[in-house]
């Protein structure tokens, strides 16, 4: 064995890599294995930093829809704008992500049985809002869970990102056995990880019955997190004094978004923004989703002609005039481009507004549940995802705001 470990150790000082079992490796960092004789290790290596104006995160939420799951979905919608939060708390060189989510679900005898009861919900994306939307369809029905297949078609299907250092994470939720089904879990776990994206495993029940279930090896095979939650617990949402001045902000916010394209498509995407606003409202979750409103992880790149100006300033000279809000449409250029710019203006003034105000209601919300910390120790998806994501993030070489 010592041979070995002088081998190893000798070709990491040569090539660059550093060895799985000496100190500091990423969950992000890129393994490959060594083999000499029967025995087996393993070696990293650090990545570049990132080369884009923005660090990529990629996130796939693999849901078990199954009957016995409806805990486990409300979560999900309850829980999503506080997991968005946590990506926009944390930055890399000063730099917020750019956060695309992709969603879906598995175990629902409602798919077809020939498809291994999968279905991609939401391919990887940025509109925020359109993940919102899928989590609120979403709607279970019995059916047979394979999370072995479920893992290999979202590696196999999503546009992963090719930026040296993304952070890319699975995060599969469930309740049966990790092993069912005709795709080998370990084969799925092991491909992912070589693509870069590690599977972090939540299973939905006792933590001993999920270690029996494979849940855990799944989990170490990918260099993810393995945890158990309990699906039925009921989200709490505190009341705070913050949470009116907070919903008016974001009226106002919204009054900001020039949504543009053809004339559907710019009604959908305002008429999707207010949805998820009701939406988020009806669980208690609207101050949580204004304030990630008010970071730059929520953009309408593409959709909206602020966040696009902030982008591409010329891009909007390039927008055919009917395909432009209606009260820019008969606008010169110039002018055009002043309404946008005042807009933006605008919009800026009322993030900081927010981003202050939301700062406040945090801690409050953090005195409040302090009181309550020792009243239930149960964990919840979302819970269950912060935890990990702020372990990988860091050791991805994020910071977080405090």
């Amino acid at each position: 064995m010592q041979t070995i470990l002088k081998f190893v150790v000798t070709l990491a000082l040569v090539i660059g890599f550093v060895p799985r079992f000496l100190p500091t490796v990423s969950a992000q960092d890129i393994t490959i294995t060594i083999e000499k004789g029967d025995e087996k290790t393993s070696s990293s290596t650090k990545k570049s930093p990132f080369s884009g104006k923005r660090p990529s995160v990629d996130v796939a939420i693999l849901l078990d829809t199954s009957n016995s799951m409806d805990g486990l979905i409300d979560q999900a919608k309850s829980q999503l704008w506080n997991i968005v939060q946590d990506f926009a708390k944390a930055k890399k060189k000063g730099k917020t992500p750019l956060l695309r989510v992709s969603v879906f679900e598995y175990g629902n005898s409602g798919l077809p049985a020939s498809e291994g009861y999968i279905r991609q919900v939401v391919q990887l994306t940025d509109d925020l809002d359109k993940v919102s939307e899928a989590l609120f369809a979403l709607r279970t029905n019995g059916g047979d869970e394979y999370c072995g297949a479920v893992i290999q078609e979202a590696i196999k299907r999503l546009d992963w990102s090719k930026e040296p250092n993304a952070y890319k994470a699975i995060f599969i939720a469930g309740n049966e056995p990790f092993t069912q089904g005709s795709v080998d879990y370990r084969k799925a776990c092991k491909k992912a990880i070589g693509a870069g994206v590690v599977v972090n495993t939540i299973h939905c029940g006792d933590y001993q019955q999920g270690v029996d279930g494979k849940w855990k090896e799944g989990a170490e095979l990918a260099e993810g997190e393995y945890l158990n939650i309990d699906q039925d617990e009921k989200v709490v949402h505190i009341k705070c004094p913050q949470d009116k001045i907070i919903i008016k902000l974001n009226r106002e916010l919204n009054q900001t978004y020039l949504w543009y394209g053809s004339k559907d498509r710019r009604m959908s995407y305002a008429e999707n923004q207010a949805v998820q606003d009701s939406n988020a409202s009806g669980l208690g979750g609207l101050s949580v989703r204004a304030a990630t409103k008010s970071s730059s992880v929520y953009r309408n790149v593409g959709r909206d002609l602020v966040d696009t100006y902030e982008e591409d300033k010329d891009a909007v000279l390039k927008i055919k005039a009917d395909e432009l809000p209606e009260a820019l449409q008969k606008l010169a250029p110039a002018e055009r481009l002043k309404h946008v710019e005042s807009m933006a203006q605008r919009r800026a003034e009322i993030k900081a507004e927010l981003a202050a105000v939301s700062k406040e209601r945090q801690a409050y919300l953090d005195a409040e549940r302090s009181k309550i910390a020792n009243e239930s120790d149960a964990v919840t998806l979302g819970d269950a995802i912060s935890a990990a994501v702020k372990q990988q993030l860091k050791a991805s070489g994020f910071q977080f705001e405090k």
